[in-house]
């Protein structure tokens, strides 16, 4: 019997059927794949998931996760996942659209009409604006492990479980809103993998374990955890911890260990691996969060530290965030500073079965600062040295094999400022080409037909480091607030420059960078202060400014945030190795303020050059801006002005000093002066110190030698005492890098200079000596007052300035026997002053003895034997005599005033 159906109901059936087969559309394409399953790779945006492959045509992902990206981000395929094959050989395969964050979601795709299985080698995540590779699961892999039937495919129900990625875990339950506990059973070892995680700095522990069973209520005491964290170098580290006081791990005296202490340090006869329990499998930094993965047994060998896992009973465990200390020679371990308050946010307890089933982790960990590349900022007066290197820890792969570097850091984030000139020294080599340009994947985007904006560079922007190419780019008001320095012949070598408004450089006239580019010193000089500001190029939770050659014996100024968020800046006097040695000083600091930006500290202040106090210790820190100021910087984790410790001491410092030229704004690795200094005061000493008094007292005492002999000594003296002396001045100043007139050293040595070269030309201008049985004219008279006090006065300020000298080298550079050089040269001086008393009692003797006046009047004239060899006069002799050819005749002249 025919069944007649309305046509109204034919017309409902004809619009159904296509919406059914949209919706399950069959599939024609079998697989060998089908029913696989694998966990993504986690790469970026905090992606995890697990993949299953439904047939031909279709797969699934559960569990999934993810920070968004841009509006583009798709499932992508390519033969392999490195960069080349990704962005020249890579294609979407999905039009499920992935422009959103995914929080343990669940979806079924379907691979578009010309994609199968067969031709994917690699199923990712992919960005297509900034070529970013957010997780994958490598199809190849699962291809080549299998030798199932082609045919299989539609229909079969075949399961293959596939290794797990180390990001995944079967349960997960939140300790905080940024704190993170992931773990997974596994039966067949008696073992637990656990997984911590959280939106920490690379400064920052991750701490959990189980309190003590026997304890009435929640306690870190006798707790066995396991201390987590990433070293210095970016390695993850896992340790296990037993608690017995509230305190750094410390050995007392007697040899006993208490504190927050590794297992090991207990029981030193016991090997290390027999009492650290807890295996590192995995760590990683992706996105501003820290991951760290380890597995403990069950049931430990160690029942004295370690305690024994429950299964099927609430235990109650423990938790905490906080900074850590890393090792150090006293101290190879890791030091897990106090975790500080509030409850619940740093730290906590917590009654846990880990034998139930529990996910309660909705969504991916989302930090506020995702950047975790290292920093540098552009200053106006130091240039960025651009170089090339392997590729480590490369901010977004996939990333090609070599990659720049900015001052010795990997593709770091560069931060620079408007109206600020930035200079790059270009030694990457001929095949690098460096620009800044608005597009973040670079390699010349026109290849890939697409548009950029090239801010500066280009292709002749490349040297090498016998021949570096200097580029100089302004960033103005229209500069976005970000672009990108690449190379414009490969793609993604480079990364981000954060574009940002004026800022230090623009409010300090001199910057530089100290020892190991880890910290920035800026200063402006006025009248009689100098203004102050350091910044460190690491995060940090303290960062220290010194001035000397080391912090032993050395005036710091520190800068830190207290447990407020308040920025703090102290000034200290350190006179030892420990913290009993640091000294809080009072020293007159205005405009002080200390911020944290990421982590990064700076701190800034003004103070005088010159402090105006007598009788305390920080008096005597005075700046001399025309002298060298030797600044060293340290680091470290926690800073106090409630009381220090050892736990206050530097993580990190400065390899060595280095001398900042104030007024030329500029900065050098510190050498040894005190070579320098030796040569310029032995040449001064050599100078005033023999040369030039040897040439008065032969004009004054050599009189008695026959022929003009007296006379060439006197010159000859002169004039090799000022030579060398000038020969001082030069090698000091040329070392110095200026010469400054300030320092009372200087001072006294300028006068000196000044005096000494007077004196050749006064000798040049000396009037005519009267005639024979003449009177000498008031020019001559007052020439021979001239040359002779000029002289006297010039060995004085010479003198001065020996002795100023010596006390000048003790007070800024640490001479040493100082105060033994300075005795020696007062012995040298006296016994100079014995020989003149010697002399002129020798001359004056003579005199009494050949009758000749010693009254005191000056007798004009010479000799007629010395008139026919010299026409020079004795400038330092209290009497003359004056002849005529009729013979001797004594005459004795009253000077009197010139102006008579």
């Amino acid at each position: 019997m025919a069944i007649s159906l309305p046509w109204q109901s034919l017309f409902l059936l004809w619009l159904v059927i296509p919406f059914a087969l949209a919706v399950s559309p069959s599939c024609d394409r079998n697989t060998s794949l089908g029913g696989f399953e694998s966990d993504f790779v986690m790469i970026q945006h905090q992606l995890r998931g697990r993949l299953r492959i439904i047939d031909g045509c279709s797969f699934a992902v559960s569990r999934f996760d993810m920070l968004a990206g841009s509006d583009s981000v798709s499932f992508y395929a390519a033969p392999a996942p490195d960069l080349d094959n990704m962005t020249a050989l890579g294609r979407t395969v999905s039009d499920y659209p992935l422009n959103g964050t995914f929080a343990n979601a669940s979806l079924t795709a379907r691979l578009v009409e010309n994609a199968t299985w067969e031709d994917i080698g690699v199923l990712a995540v992919w960005d297509p604006v900034t070529a970013s590779d957010f997780g994958h699961v490598v199809i190849s892999d699962l291809r080549n492990g299998t030798d199932l039937d082609p045919g299989i495919g539609v229909g079969d129900n075949r399961t293959v479980e596939i290794e797990s990625q180390l990001s995944m875990f079967d349960n997960c339950i939140p300790l905080s809103e940024r704190y993170r506990l992931r773990w997974t059973l596994n039966a067949n070892t008696s073992s637990i993998d656990l997984g911590l995680e959280a939106t920490v700095g690379t400064e920052y522990y991750m701490a959990f374990g189980w309190a003590d069973p026997a304890s009435s209520e929640p306690s870190m005491l006798n707790a066995d955890v396991a201390v987590t964290g990433f070293t210095e170098e970016g390695v993850p580290f896992s340790e296990d911890y037993f608690i017995t006081k509230y305190s750094e791990c410390l050995v007392n005296k007697d040899g006993t260990v208490t504190g927050v202490c590794p297992d090991s340090i207990y029981e030193e006869s016991d090997p290390n691996e027999l009492l650290n329990n807890t295996k590192l499998l995995y760590g990683h930094r992706r996105d501003g969060v820290s991951f760290i993965r380890y597995q403990r047994p069950l049931n430990s060998t160690d029942k004295k530290y370690d305690v024994e896992i429950n299964l099927i009973k609430n235990m109650t465990v423990i938790w905490a965030l906080g900074l850590i200390r890393p090792p150090d020679t006293l101290r190879p371990y890791y030091l897990p500073q106090n975790h500080g308050g509030p409850i619940e946010t740093n730290y906590g307890f917590l009654t846990l079965n880990i034998s139930q089933k529990i996910d309660l982790c909705t969504g991916p960990l989302n930090a506020e600062d995702k950047e975790d590349q290292e920093r540098v900022t552009a200053e106006r007066s130091t240039p960025l040295i651009v170089t090339s290197g392997q590729a480590f820890h490369y901010p977004n792969p996939p990333n090609p094999n070599k990659v720049l570097y900015i001052n010795k850091k990997e593709a770091p984030l560069v931060q620079v400022e408007r109206g600020v000139p930035v200079t790059f020294s270009i030694e990457a080599g001929h095949d690098v080409s460096l620009y800044i340009t608005s597009d973040p994947i670079g390699g010349n985007a026109t290849l890939r037909n697409k548009s950029e904006i090239i801010y500066s560079g280009g292709p002749d922007s490349h040297g090498v480091v016998a021949n570096p190419n200097e580029l100089i780019w302004l960033p103005d008001r229209n500069t976005p607030d970000q672009v990108y320095y690449q190379n414009l012949y490969e793609q993604k070598m480079g990364w981000k420059i954060r574009v940002v408004d004026g800022g230090l450089s623009d409010m300090y006239n001199n910057s530089v960078l100290l020892d190991d580019q880890q910290v920035t010193l800026f200063w402006t000089l006025s009248q009689d202060s100098i203004s102050i500001a350091v910044r460190g190029e690491k995060k940090s939770g303290y960062l220290a400014l010194g001035f000397g050659t080391e912090m032993r014996n050395s005036f710091a100024y520190v800068g830190w945030m207290d447990k407020n968020g308040t920025g703090r800046v102290n000034s200290y006097y350190i006179d030892g190795k420990s913290s009993e040695f640091i000294h809080k000083t009072s020293e007159n600091l205005t405009y002080s303020r200390c911020k944290s930006e990421n982590g990064i500290i700076t701190f800034e202040f003004t103070r005088p050059l010159n402090p105006l106090c007598k009788g305390e210790i920080h008096c005597k820190n005075i700046i001399d801006p025309t002298t060298p100021l030797k600044v060293i910087w340290a680091m470290g984790a926690q800073w106090t002005d409630l009381g220090l410790t050892d736990n206050n001491m530097h993580s990190v410092t400065s390899s060595r000093p280095v001398r900042v030229l104030l007024l030329r704004g500029s900065a050098e690795a510190e050498q040894d002066l005190r070579p320098v200094l030796a040569v310029h005061g032995f040449m001064m000493f050599v100078a005033w110190g023999f040369l030039l008094p040897g040439g008065v007292l032969a004009a004054r005492y050599l009189k008695h030698l026959k022929g003009d002999g007296w006379f060439q000594t006197h010159v000859y003296l002169q004039y090799s005492g000022i030579a060398i002396m000038l020969l001082g001045v030069l090698f000091a100043a040329a070392e110095l890098r200026g010469f400054f007139i300030s320092s009372l050293h200087v001072k006294f040595g300028v006068v000196a200079l000044i005096l000494a070269f007077i004196q050749p030309l006064n000798a040049y201008l000396r009037p005519k000596k009267p005639e024979s049985g003449q009177l000498a004219s008031s020019q001559r008279v007052f020439w021979e007052y001239l040359h002779i006090y000029t002289g006297r006065t010039a060995v004085l300020a010479g003198t001065v300035a020996l002795f100023t000298g010596m006390k000048h080298l003790g007070n800024r550079y640490g001479g040493e026997n100082v105060e033994g050089l300075t005795w020696a040269l007062i012995f040298w001086i006296l016994a100079g002053f014995g020989l003149v008393v010697y002399l002129e009692y020798v001359e004056r003797k003579q005199r009494r003895e050949t009758g000749i006046s010693i009254t005191g009047n000056w007798i004009l004239g010479n000799s007629e034997e010395e008139e026919e060899e010299s026409d020079e006069v004795d400038l330092l002799g209290t009497n003359r005599r004056m002849s005529s050819k009729d013979g001797d005749v004594v005459m004795e002249v009253q000077l009197e005033p010139i102006n008579r």
